[in-house]
């Protein structure tokens, strides 16, 4: 009931900051705020926050969780896509909460806006931290196709390397590309790690039975990836560079990413450690691109030793 009434507060909070966002928190309000910023475009943050924010909470912090405009659970018929929106909207959360610094922790997509938003207001934010994000999309598209391609060729699969031959002459900036892309990523099982750890099985096994999960965990909003890419051209994205511009402002900045995350090269995480520091960053065996429940226990300790 507790959770409930929160969530309503919040919902009408937000609302009188021009917002219709779904958010919900876990934890004691004067413990450390982080922010959890979900994948996409398109996406949610439901499996996150039915499988890992509550436990976050338990080591010390104050999780807040939200779906963003028009994504999700925030239907908004209005949703521009932008980055000036999304970021608009992680500003009315600092008022909401009253927060005069907060960690952005930011999965996928959301290491986007959390380096944007970093790069608009550095003094509100404590930390960020990089949940097997987004950084080099063009690399990462050619990361997944060099790596769907040798399966096919391991198995022979002539059809299937004829279509990755027509994505390769595709426009790499286009949507399709970007679409079909990720679609073989997904057939071809890059997203998850091959061999689960019984942690991550106990885990991926209670969400199957979560009625929250059940109904938002694998929904996408359609409108979110053409307004985004027709707004701000995401695929062709590059954080690279902002991430040294913080690193050089002394921005504290920490990643965690799966060593089985199909999306990324072991090249493309070294760059993460030689921007922000080895020491930083956690590269975690058995984990795919959710870390935070493939590998639930080293995420939480790297979170609790990193920002408390």
């Amino acid at each position: 009931m507790k959770q409930i009434l929160t969530a309503l507060f919040c919902l009408v909070l937000c609302r009188a900051h021009s917002q219709n966002l779904y958010v919900e928190t876990y934890g004691n309000a004067k413990d450390k705020p982080v922010i959890f910023l979900h994948g996409g475009p398109g996406y949610n943050a439901a499996f996150f926050e039915r499988s890992t924010a509550a436990r976050l909470a338990d080591k010390g912090f104050f999780v807040i969780v939200y779906d963003r405009r028009g994504e999700g659970r925030s239907p908004d018929s209005a949703a521009q896509f932008t980055f000036r929106e999304a970021l608009a909207d992680i500003d009315a959360l600092y008022k909401t909460y009253r927060l005069k610094k907060a960690v952005l922790l930011g999965h996928s997509f959301g290491g986007v806006l959390a380096i944007q938003y970093a790069e608009k207001k550095p003094a509100a934010v404590d930390a960020i931290v990089l949940a097997d994000a987004l950084l080099d999309a063009q690399e990462t598209y050619r990361t997944i196709l060099a790596k769907v391609k040798g399966i096919y060729e391991a198995k022979k699969d002539s059809m299937s390397l004829r279509y990755i031959g027509m994505i390769e002459q595709m426009d790499t900036a286009g949507l399709a590309y970007n679409s079909y892309t990720l679609g073989h990523a997904m057939l071809n099982g890059l997203y998850g790690p091959v061999h689960p750890s019984e942690e991550a099985k106990l885990i991926y096994q209670e969400m199957k039975q979560d009625s929250v999960v059940k109904k938002y965990g694998s929904q996408m909003t359609r409108l979110a990836p053409t307004g985004y890419w027709e707004h701000e051209h995401y695929t062709t994205l590059n954080m690279l560079p902002a991430l040294r511009n913080l690193v050089a402002k002394k921005t504290k900045i920490y990643a965690v990413y799966g060593r089985e995350d199909g999306l990324f090269s072991e090249k493309q995480v070294s760059e993460v450690m030689e921007i922000i520091g080895s020491d930083r960053v956690d590269y975690l065996e058995g984990a795919g691109h959710n870390v935070f429940a493939d590998q639930q226990v080293s995420f939480l300790e790297d979170l609790k030793k990193w920002l408390k």
